[in-house]
């Protein structure tokens, strides 16, 4: 497995020598952060034996991200299925790419701490007027590891409580998706409540929303982050079966006497 320096405007992980590669995962940050924040996940998912290609926070430059992941994904040397991961408004964009005419098919998407408002509430704003980055850390994460990570790395602070950008919310429209979607969202997320999520992936075709218990924004990177890439990981070999492919493993009722 590789990983590319951290200040890289991507960085890449690769299955364990001798594997086979079984997915390309394509993954979308959110608002301020850099690829480099992905590794924990990147790592876990390479040692599964997926591929994994972190690209720039696309609210910084859209064009030149959308560009990124249409090479990934047109790229005949990335194996299927080829799978959009997008975290904030990473997911807005992953919708928006999966939907948009002309752009590389994927195979499914999956999407952390999906924004349900266009626009960052009141306290929200208020909190990132001040001197509250530890405010903002609680509102991402209560892993110790991440909040380190998200201070020593040149995390663009206070992003989180910027708007999305103009068109967004609606582009981003999840009736829209043809292919399987998982949603991966914090049952705390303070940005992006749970509640106010559901009914738009209530109106995807096939689509599947887990919440992480005490989770908060950073879905992907809170303090339960091992389970929630085991959850990717069981949606991804399902995908490798069959889009329509009921789960793997199934729990059983026991009948207790």
């Amino acid at each position: 497995m590789t990983l590319i320096d951290q200040q890289a405007s991507v960085v890449a992980w690769n299955e364990p020598a001798g594997l086979t590669p079984r997915g390309t995962l394509i993954v979308i940050p959110g608002r301020g952060e850099l690829p480099a924040l992905y590794e924990r996940l990147g790592r876990r998912l390479a040692g599964d034996a997926y591929r994994v290609r972190v690209v720039p926070d696309p609210t910084t430059d859209t064009a030149s991200v959308r560009a990124q992941v249409t090479d990934y994904l047109s790229d005949p040397g990335s194996p299927a299925p080829r799978v959009l991961v997008g975290s904030d408004t990473g997911a807005l964009f992953a919708v928006i790419l999966a939907v948009s005419g002309g752009f590389p098919s994927v195979d499914a998407v999956v999407l952390a701490g999906l924004p349900s408002t266009a626009q960052p509430t009141a306290a929200a704003r208020a909190r990132a007027g001040g001197d509250a980055w530890v405010e903002e850390l609680d509102t991402r994460t209560f892993c110790s590891a991440h909040r380190a990570r998200l201070s020593a790395l040149a995390l663009r602070r206070g992003a989180l409580y910027e708007p999305v950008p103009d068109g967004w919310a609606e582009q981003a429209d999840l009736a829209a998706v043809t292919v399987p979607v998982l949603g991966v969202h914090g049952s705390d997320d303070p940005v992006s409540p749970l509640a106010s999520v559901r009914g738009r992936y209530a109106a995807a075709g096939s689509a599947e929303l887990i919440s992480i218990a005490g989770g908060r924004h950073d879905a992907l990177n809170d303090q339960d982050h091992r389970s929630a890439a085991a959850v990717v990981v069981l949606f991804l070999e399902r995908i490798r079966r069959d889009a329509g492919a009921a789960p793997i493993a199934v729990r059983e009722e026991l009948a207790r006497s």
